[in-house]
């Protein structure tokens, strides 16, 4: 079954990355070296953060908003899904194969992520930008408030003695169900991998069995999501290639060379600008509804 998820994997990377190279020569983007430089720092950030587990969606909406880079907010929850999509395929290539999860767990809830964010998406592209921004700016003040509850290690407390590698019965149905609405969500550019670390922790689960659980949702939901948001257009294909590249490098040097980071200031730092960046986005929607 592993040999079968990578196959899988291999085969979303490689077929996702195409239709990127085919989706730029259709749209005739030039090559603009200093946005891809611009794309492949924010990757490179984002993507590295993310293999340590702490998320790349909080740190890429924040350097989105700091940088200007995207012209039109719509397409936020887009740009951010097919951007990491490949560097997130790379990280579930480093995590499936070395953590062993129960494999019916492991199936059941990135099924159920998969179909929630397909679900998700096509509710994504009929909103307008005023509601997109305080949909991220309430999922930035949630992610926060569960990166804070972890920090201060309340989860840990709460999984110390999780021993568990799989779910059964309602204990299942509960994963199954949460990865869903945590699906659902990721679709509107709310990050998976808190949520999802605290509901596997809550779960009885052991706190390691969380990194495959969530990269390898993230790694099947989003190539899937991001076909339904390049179908509509709403997505930005500025500094792509370098966000891709960039992020897929923060991967490697993450998954390989650092592996481990003192955090907890860095952290704490994560949660502080996300709040910053959850009033802005607050503020910005405001404006746009009057």
């Amino acid at each position: 079954m592993i040999n079968l998820i990578v196959g899988l994997l291999i085969f979303c990377l490689v077929g996702l990355l195409g239709l990127i190279i085919y989706q730029l020569q259709q749209a005739k983007a030039p090559f603009v070296i200093r946005d891809n430089f611009l794309g492949g720092g924010i990757g490179l950030v984002a993507d590295f953060l993310d293999t340590l587990g702490v998320g790349s969606f909080v740190t890429t909406t924040t350097l989105f908003q700091v940088t200007n880079y995207l012209d039109d907010e719509r397409n936020l929850p887009g740009t951010m899904n097919v951007a990491h999509a490949i560097p997130t395929i790379t990280e579930a290539l480093f995590f499936v194969t070395v953590v062993k999860v129960d494999i019916t767990t492991l199936v059941a809830m990135v099924l159920a992520a998969i179909v929630g964010a397909v679900i998700g998406s096509e509710v994504v592209v009929r909103l307008d930008q005023a509601m997109i921004q305080r949909i991220m700016a309430i999922a930035l003040i949630v992610t926060s408030i569960l990166m804070a509850i972890n920090k201060m290690g309340w989860v840990s407390i709460i999984a110390i003695h999780n021993n568990a590698m799989g779910l059964t019965g309602w204990l299942l149905a509960i994963g199954v169900g949460g990865n869903f609405i945590l699906g659902m969500l990721m679709a509107a550019g709310v990050g998976l991998y808190a949520p999802c670390m605290v509901l596997v922790y809550f779960l009885g689960l052991k706190p390691i069995a969380a990194f495959p659980i969530m990269m390898l949702s993230c790694a099947l939901l989003m190539p899937a999501v991001s076909l339904n948001f390049m179908r509509t257009k709403r997505y930005s294909l500025r500094g792509m290639l370098g966000f891709i590249i960039g992020g897929i490098i923060g991967v490697v040097i993450a998954a390989t060379v650092v592996k481990s980071l003192p955090l907890a200031v860095l952290g704490w730092l994560i949660v502080a600008v996300s709040c910053w960046t959850a009033y802005q986005l607050w503020r910005s929607s405001v404006i746009q509804s009057k």
